[in-house]
């Protein structure tokens, strides 16, 4: 008998599991060297008294965390219209295959349909296959054509102090 996923919102005592999913997630990822974060940051981010970032978590009746959907929205002037843009969705290896991935994006969807949201984005770093064909499997379309662009530290200082 399989275990049927839940998800429902982050609450402060999902905090450690959330912070130790995302560290995991730069581990997954190879970008352990760029987590500068703290569990306090996040805290002070996810609650807020007026959040500008949400998190979802999936478990399983009575188990642990097993994954999350860090999300925030975004806006699309083409379109006119708000939209979810994920910034992390992980789940934990263990848990893979098990539909705790599916049901984060799923929840993820059913929240843009409910409030009229324009579209849901995220990003998928080129090598992950096994996340490509997850998410094309769950019906997404692969935005070839597009670079993600980022601008941080020195290179961010260094713009904004010559636009001052």
């Amino acid at each position: 008998m399989s275990v049927q996923p839940q998800v429902r919102p982050a609450t402060p005592d999902d905090l450690a599991a959330v912070f130790s999913l995302v560290r995991e997630l730069a581990d997954y990822e190879q970008l352990s060297d760029e987590v500068t974060s703290s569990a306090d940051a996040l805290a002070a981010a996810l609650f807020a008294e007026h959040p500008r970032v949400f998190c979802d978590v999936a478990h399983g009746p009575g188990e642990a965390v097993a994954g999350i959907s860090v999300w925030f929205y975004s806006f699309s002037t083409f379109r006119g219209k708000h939209g979810l843009y994920i910034e992390d969705l992980f789940v934990r290896p263990k848990y893979r295959g098990k539909g705790y991935g599916r049901a984060l994006l799923a929840r993820a969807a059913k929240r843009c349909v409910a409030e009229g949201l324009g579209r849901l984005e995220w990003a998928v770093l080129d090598w992950n296959e096994p996340a490509i064909g997850f998410y094309q499997a769950q019906g997404a379309q692969m935005m070839d054509g597009w670079t993600t662009c980022r601008m941080s530290d020195e290179a961010l200082w260094r713009l904004a102090d010559k636009s001052l």
